[in-house]
């Protein structure tokens, strides 16, 4: 049996483009921008080409623009779930727009993978929820005879980059090596003959220092 979790970033939020929004508006309230949307409805025509009519679930981080992503999308799916451990690296309160900088500085010479930000998560934390969503994901479709072959995941950058790292066991270095994807950006993995593919890598802004590589 050949099982499909395509992977969708949510389109360009209003978090994207100014950063002071996190100083009024909760990280979960944030919404998509008007390109946000637009990025929305395009890529919903490239899903249905890729689906081709294939029964899919749907599990969606319950941000708002996670959630509005996945309604512009317009795709007919047979289960749509709300899924926190999909949602977005938890950065605390980020009210202070001085501490907002502090905390990103730090984060950067410390690492995006082990520094817990302050009141927040580190990648480390995002790394163990969503470990635990990959677990149920596929004894549901290993077990449960309705549950379609196809999951779409929507979430966020660095979740979608920690997913792969999950699944293919992929160094911390090379975590910390990879570019989130852009805006409505998705990638495909495929599981055939006992293991998991992926379509196409994550760019990346430098070489992973322990010389290991995503395929």
């Amino acid at each position: 049996m050949s099982v499909r979790i395509i992977l969708l970033r949510h389109g360009e939020s209003l978090g994207n483009i100014d950063e002071l929004a996190y100083c009024r508006i909760p990280d979960h309230a944030l919404p998509l921008t008007p390109r946000g949307e637009a990025q929305a409805s395009a890529e919903g025509t490239r899903l249905r080409e890729l689906l081709t009519g294939r029964p899919v679930a749907a599990y969606i981080s319950p941000y708002v623009r996670t959630m509005r992503t996945f309604e512009l999308l317009g795709l007919p799916v047979e289960r749509r779930v709300q899924e926190p451990r999909l949602r977005e690296q938890d950065w605390g309160n980020l009210q202070d727009p001085v501490e907002q900088q502090v905390q990103k500085q730090k984060r950067h010479e410390f690492g995006h993978f082990f520094y817990r930000l302050a009141h927040g998560e580190s990648g480390a934390d995002v790394d163990d929820r969503v470990a635990s969503f990959l677990t149920e994901l596929e004894a549901r479709v290993e077990h449960d005879p309705s549950h379609p072959d196809t999951a779409l995941v929507v979430s966020h950058g660095l979740t979608m980059r920690l997913l792969c790292r999950r699944m293919f066991s992929w160094s911390i270095e090379l975590f910390e090596s990879l570019s989130n994807p852009p805006h409505c950006d998705h990638r495909v993995l495929t599981h055939e003959d006992g293991r998991w593919a992926l379509d196409r890598p994550f760019a990346q802004w430098r070489e992973s220092p322990d010389g290991t590589t995503q395929l």
